[in-house]
């Protein structure tokens, strides 16, 4: 049995309870699957700063983690680099494992977002990976990670995922945050189109890697 570590690298005890229940499909597949919170963090990673202030957190903890996957669960996939480099298991950021598997169902993913300023952060990270030419658009709600996990988001999310599918012509829809994932199967059904939630997406490449066996030499 492989253990998977999932690390939501915010303090938010919600977010994390929230991606616990969006994993359930994962429950009897032969792994065991984890969630935690960083102690000490933001209660939201929302700014480069918050970004800058978690990755010293999140080295020690995957240096001190019993894994034989672990899953980095914040869509601005903070310090993945310098976070694998700490271990020889599989390290997965979910943006990233969202990324991946919207390439497999569309030639144009959308990205519903948090904040504006969320925005050109994703746009960095998908030029640094040359995925950017496959985004069709990447649209804020314009909440906190805190006003999100006071109230139902159901309608601006709707709101923002249509137009990400009728004006920018996605063909899939990213969830562009860990809290976000409840959501999922509501749009789906609504959009008519794949909606990914990138700490599934995560959890199910952490468990395939896990299964075989993947390993890196650390720098």
């Amino acid at each position: 049995m492989a253990q998977i570590l999932v690390i939501n690298p915010n303090s938010s005890k919600a977010v994390t309870r929230s991606m616990e229940a969006c994993l359930k499909p994962f429950e009897g597949n032969g792994h065991e699957i984890r969630c935690t919170e960083l102690e000490g963090a933001p209660v939201g990673i929302e700014t480069d700063a918050h970004v800058a202030e978690v990755v010293p957190m999140l080295i020690e903890a995957v240096r001190a983690a019993k894994a034989d996957a672990i899953v980095i669960a914040c869509f601005s996939d903070p310090g993945i680099s310098a976070v694998r480099a700490t271990t020889n298991v599989p390290v997965i950021g979910i943006a990233e494992a969202a990324y991946l598997t919207a390439l497999g169902l569309s030639r144009g993913f959308g990205i519903v977002s948090m904040g504006p300023s969320s925005i050109d952060r994703h746009r960095r990270y998908l030029e640094a990976l040359r995925l950017d030419g496959r985004l069709a658009g990447d649209r804020s709600i314009d909440m906190t990670v805190a006003e999100l996990v006071a109230q139902d988001a159901v309608i601006p999310v709707t709101r923002i995922a249509s137009v990400l599918r009728d004006e920018d012509g996605a063909e899939a829809v990213i969830l562009g945050c860990a809290g976000l994932g409840t959501y999922r199967e509501a749009l789906q059904a609504e959009l008519g189109l794949p909606v990914i939630d990138p700490v599934q997406a995560g959890v199910a490449l952490a468990c395939m890697q896990a299964e075989l066996g993947y390993r890196r030499r650390t720098l």
